[in-house]
């Protein structure tokens, strides 16, 4: 039997993302805690209406290893209540106001696709404008440059915000619905820059379950080296989501290892910021694929270097 000569490992990389004077790359990935300030999110064991429940959940993603906080208003999905944009903000400011004074070096950021509610969050130290739908409100990119903060473009196939995916088709070929991403992508980190955003704070996220099939997210997944060829850090929201919880046939509640399953495998691929309920777990996994990778070096070595 011939014996092969070992492979340099050739791994996808993506540009640092610089937020607050910190800086993100491979060797040290960001977690992004979600916070949300709803009383009906997806999840339960992340509903955090009560003001003071939202700053104990603060407390408890920082001492786990939140390196982002992402705080949000507004469930998602098209299931729950209506909340205006006022409603919005004074759901989200008094968090954010919290949040600045008891962690003056904690990124954070800002989960809507308002413009209003992203202008008014901006007076209170806000680094970072979750769009997680794909420039719905045009004007948001540029509030985002007018306070300061980067701004993470996403991919909704099209879908207006709080749209559930139903039968969403891209071509036939797999591969169409990764083609459709990247372009969007793309356009979308183009457009940040163009309005002022700089470069080095500008994420792209793919938005997995937003406006896709369970099958089109797994094939997306697979993709990120692909996506991380665009020049921007790569954001992955895995959470607990539906395309996990298709996956292996279970409730919300039951997708913790599937989640870490997916994380694993998208941060070996070349994503550095993960947003995530569950943050030690995430926190020990990202770490464990950089150092697997080479790019973080062990906390300590007993055994020698």
């Amino acid at each position: 039997m011939t014996i092969p000569e070992p492979q340099a490992l050739t791994l996808p990389r993506t540009p640092p993302l610089v937020l607050r004077g910190r800086t993100f790359d491979a060797s040290a990935p960001a977690v992004m805690g979600i916070i949300n300030r709803t009383r009906d999110s997806f999840f339960a064991g992340n509903r955090h209406a009560d003001l003071d429940s939202a700053k104990r959940a603060l407390d408890q993603a920082v001492e786990a290893g939140a390196d982002i906080v992402d705080v949000g208003g507004v469930r998602a999905g098209q299931e729950g209540e209506h909340v205006s944009a006022q409603e919005e903000v004074d759901r989200v400011v008094p968090f954010l106001e919290h949040a600045r004074a008891t962690y003056p070096d904690l990124v954070l950021s800002l989960d809507t696709w308002r413009s209003e509610v992203a202008q008014e969050a901006g007076r209170h130290g806000l680094d970072l404008v979750n769009d997680t739908w794909a420039g719905h409100d045009p004007e948001l990119v540029h509030v985002a440059a007018r306070i300061g903060a980067g701004v993470v473009c996403s991919h909704t196939g099209g879908l207006p915000p709080r749209t559930d995916p139903v039968h969403v088709t891209y071509g036939p070929d797999p591969l169409d619905v990764v083609r459709d991403v990247l372009r969007t992508l793309a356009d979308g980190a183009r457009a940040a820059v163009e309005a002022g955003v700089p470069a080095e704070r500008v994420l792209i996220d793919p938005t997995l379950d937003f406006g896709k099939t369970t099958a089109h997210s797994l094939v997306v997944l697979r993709h990120t080296a692909d996506l991380a060829q665009l020049g921007y850090p790569v954001l992955q929201a895995l959470s607990r989501k539906d395309f996990v919880g298709e996956s292996l046939g279970v409730e919300v509640d039951d997708r913790l290892e599937g989640t870490l399953a997916a994380t694993a495998v998208a941060a070996w691929l070349g994503a550095t910021v993960f947003r995530a309920h569950d943050v030690r777990a995430t926190r020990r996994v990202v770490d464990m694929v950089a150092t697997i990778r080479g790019d973080r070096a062990p906390v300590r070595a007993v055994r020698g270097v």
